[in-house]
């Protein structure tokens, strides 16, 4: 079995990616958004990011995405988002930090870290399908070294003009592939589904 590693991803239309979720998430280097995807509520986001959850059989996170889910969804396995809290209870949770000594008490955690590429294979191997969610500083390693199969953005109709990108300078340059038309609900929130290929972007000149 051959799995794929599927990252989802909240941005807005300059590419921010950071603290989508909540107003304490990540301030970090000053950030003053954290927080701005819940104050821009989307009609169609909530039942895509549902339809996806139901092929996820593992959870690979950074270390601050897996602290808020860890603190939240072990509380929310009843009521309106009890089948999502429920699904991240029961998967494999592994999470990518350094700090060995750092207890990771939500059942069924494992630590992963070091060599990074073998530790992705190894997960390709045991799970079919493997959900980076959020954790953008741990997604800017995977974009850097080409460890990931999907990409799943959501983009909001937003402009934040500071905060940590999707893309950094340091991404793997690559030709990524559209999977399927994207998808706007009436709030102008656009999802859009990439798959990597092995392709490098070309350069040429125009003519007449």
């Amino acid at each position: 079995m051959t799995g794929r590693i599927v990252i989802d991803l909240f941005a807005t239309l300059d590419g921010v990616a950071q603290g989508p979720g909540g107003v304490g998430e990540d301030t970090s280097a000053g950030f003053a958004f954290s927080g701005w995807q819940a104050g821009y509520p989307s009609s169609g986001v909530g039942s895509q990011v549902t339809e996806g959850m139901q092929q996820l059989d593992a959870l690979l996170l950074g270390r601050r995405t897996y602290d808020i889910f860890a603190a939240y969804w072990p509380q929310h396995t009843d009521g309106p988002s009890g089948e999502i809290g429920q699904l991240f209870d029961r998967v494999p949770k592994y999470v990518a930090t350094r700090d060995a000594d750092r207890a990771l008490d939500w059942a069924g955690s494992t630590r992963v870290g070091g060599d990074l590429a073998t530790e992705v294979a190894a997960l390709r191997s045991r799970h079919r399908e493997v959900h980076v969610i959020g954790s953008i500083d741990f997604v800017h390693t995977l974009l850097a070294e080409g460890l990931f199969d999907q990409l799943n953005l959501w983009v909001y109709p937003i402009l934040l003009g500071a905060g940590k990108k999707v893309f950094r300078d340091d991404a793997l340059p690559s030709v990524l592939e559209l999977l399927e038309t994207p998808v706007t609900d009436p709030e102008g929130v656009t999802l859009f589904r990439y798959g990597r290929t092995d392709r490098t972007p070309e350069v040429g000149t125009f003519e007449d």
